[in-house]
């Protein structure tokens, strides 16, 4: 972990700023004491989508056909 003051974080931003991009934390001082710590963000989480019950809500295709009607579906596809 790096260290820094409060005077080098407020003149070199941009340079503290590449290291915390990189991964790195740093800790900030005033008058030789640590009073806050920088750290990068966190990627957000992709969200999880629970495609069984999104598939569960949906009504089955073909259902409610009758067996007579399914053969003459399928036999009209093969024609």
């Amino acid at each position: 972990m790096k260290t820094a003051t409060v005077r080098e974080l407020r003149n070199n931003f941009a340079s503290l700023a590449k290291w915390i991009e990189h991964g790195e934390q740093i800790t900030i001082t005033r008058n030789g004491e640590t009073f806050a710590t920088l750290s990068p963000a966190m990627p957000e989480k992709p969200r999880k989508i629970d495609w069984a019950a999104r598939f569960a809500r949906r009504k089955p295709l073909g259902k409610g056909i009758s067996k007579e009607a399914t053969e003459k579906l399928w036999s009209d596809l093969r024609d």
